[in-house]
């Protein structure tokens, strides 16, 4: 292993399973742990075997199932699998019981070392605390070859204390020295400073012993504080998948790993993730976990490859690099999203369009943007389904007869519904009426019915949420059939019509995407009857209305 390699250490399983309302069940807890294997993380500690003991079952069969190459593949690269211990022999006899069948397995004992921890929690003088992790290291080496000691609160202890300490855990047979910032006290210069003297002032420090850092988000620091450590020297990090933890979380997996990937020639230093698959594990441990990854979380949040801003997506479509550091592909993401909402412009309209097989020249655009920043002023944000109901309203129809020009409707329990409705006509004049019906798509029917004086029969009427959400785009369709007439062609011969249209609008208000619908339909109506009475003055053939 070289210097410029940092080992993750993944400890979702222990600490971010100590998340209030966080615990899976054993087989999740499998499950997660074949999937970080599958991920590349260097270690996995599998649970605090002590707490209970469906945590020492679920532990060990992590141990057994994970912690060992698959049969036939001896070679396989495993995961070393770690058991979490508090200095005492029962802890560790039950972490080792946990972890022993693993083929790398590993003991990870603690003990406090800050004043405040050890005058309130252990009642311990310092050098009780000295002779305490020499005697623990020393019996948990006796078990397992590979052991790690981690000096709780480390951020809040005297540095020259924990030379002391941490001088005898290497002493003891420690391997790893894991420095933990319990409670997100430091720092990212603090921390470094912290990490920087242990491995310059800690006796017995040599090639062979890995420095790590564990640090808590308490401030929002966690990561900022971990990469410092790293810089300081330390070679494994202790994470965990979307920072889960206790309180604020700890520091979060993705964002370490992408930040050194990112910033590679500022670390220059490697990891073995395949980072490919961290948007697929995030999602997993937030099923099981029930902790929600919120929108704006770095890396795996739904935000964090999606843009809105108008200057935004005109950038990103014209070149990439100008608001993204990473590729999504590089985390498990398909592709950026630019989301399409009231800040968006007509570039990115225009872009969304025309993957969307819709090609439209500048007038057709203009109409478009008009409808789109239109409907934008009234739901966050405009999905694919949007733009296809807005276009199908905006270009799909016939030419406008009647045209919606306003509205306006009450109803309820204590009143009769009412309509009033008002339409511009073919003429250009206004028309208002107001009308009663059963229900308010009723009285809006009746009022229209009132303006426009097509007999027709409404065959069917459907409305249905184009999306999801209380803002929900609403889409109408109607079916209405044209009353029966006759029209003499000649004397030898008459044609009888009966035709039905179908209309379609969309709207946030249901009422108003109804009152669309039928005029649309109403519309395509007037037209055809329009257009078969001058075909059948002209004689020219077929009559279309």
């Amino acid at each position: 292993m070289t210097n410029n390699y940092v080992k993750i250490f993944d400890t979702t399983l222990r600490d971010g399973e100590q998340s209030p309302g966080a615990t899976m069940t054993s087989a999740e807890k499998l499950e997660v742990a074949h999937n970080l294997a599958r991920l590349g993380v260097d270690i996995i500690e599998a649970g605090f075997p002590a707490a209970s003991p469906d945590d020492l079952e679920a532990a060990r069969r992590i141990a057994v199932e994970v912690g060992n190459p698959p049969e036939g593949q001896p070679d396989a690269k495993v995961p070393v699998i770690a058991g979490l211990a508090r200095a005492n022999k029962p802890d560790i006899d039950k972490a080792w019981e946990a972890v022993k069948d693993a083929k790398r397995p590993r003991i990870h004992t603690f003990l406090a070392t800050s004043a405040i921890h050890m005058k309130h929690k252990l009642k311990m003088d310092p050098e009780d605390v000295v002779q305490r992790v020499s005697e623990m290291v020393t019996y948990a080496k006796t078990l397992c070859s590979d052991v790690e000691f981690s000096p709780e609160d480390a951020g809040r202890s005297e540095p020259e204390f924990l030379y002391v300490v941490l001088a005898e855990a290497i002493k003891a047979g420690a391997s790893t020295l894991n420095i933990p910032d319990t409670v997100g006290y430091t720092t990212p210069d603090e921390f470094y400073n912290l990490i920087d003297g242990i491995i310059q002032h800690t006796p017995g420090m040599h090639d062979g012993i890995t420095i790590s850092v564990h640090c808590h988000d308490d401030l929002g620091l966690a990561t900022a504080n971990t990469l410092a450590g790293i810089r300081a020297g330390a070679r494994q990090a202790e994470v965990t998948v979307n920072g889960i933890g206790e309180r604020a979380g700890n520091t979060s997996l993705e964002e370490v790993v992408m930040a050194l990937k990112t910033r590679h020639p500022v670390f220059n230093l490697e990891t073995g993730i395949e980072t490919q698959q961290l948007s697929r594990i995030s999602k997993l441990v937030s099923n099981y976990t029930g902790i929600v990854v919120q929108p704006n979380k770095a890396i795996v949040g739904s935000n964090a490859f999606a843009h809105e801003a108008g200057i935004h997506q005109d950038g990103m479509l014209k070149h990439q690099t100008t608001y993204e550091i990473m590729r999504p592909e590089d985390v498990g993401v398909n592709q950026s999203n630019l989301v399409l909402g009231k800040h968006s412009g007509r570039h990115a309209l225009r872009n969304r369009l025309a993957e969307m097989g819709h090609s439209l020249d500048e007038i057709e655009l203009d109409k478009a943007f008009a409808r789109f920043k239109e409907l934008a002023d009234r739901k966050k944000v405009i999905t694919d389904l949007d733009l296809e109901a807005l276009i199908a309203d905006e270009f799909y129809k016939p030419r406008d007869v009647y045209l919606l020009n306003g509205m306006q409707v009450s109803c309820g329990t204590m009143g009769m519904p009412t309509a009033t409705v008002r339409l511009r006509g073919p003429d250009g004049v206004i028309h208002t009426v107001a009308a009663i019906g059963t229900g308010p798509v009723d009285a809006t029917y009746k009022a229209i019915d009132s303006i426009v004086s097509v007999p027709c029969t409404l065959l069917e009427f459907n409305i249905h949420s184009i999306t999801q959400g209380i803002d929900a785009l609403g889409e109408v369709t109607v079916r209405i059939q044209s009353e029966q007439g006759s029209t003499t062609m000649d004397a030898q011969s008459e044609v009888t019509y009966a035709r039905v249209y179908g209309g379609h609008g969309a709207d946030t208000d249901i009422i108003v995407a109804s009152a669309k619908a039928y005029i649309n339909a109403l519309n395509k109506l007037i037209i055809a009857r329009t257009e078969g009475s001058e075909k059948v003055k002209d004689n020219i053939g077929v009559m279309l209305g």
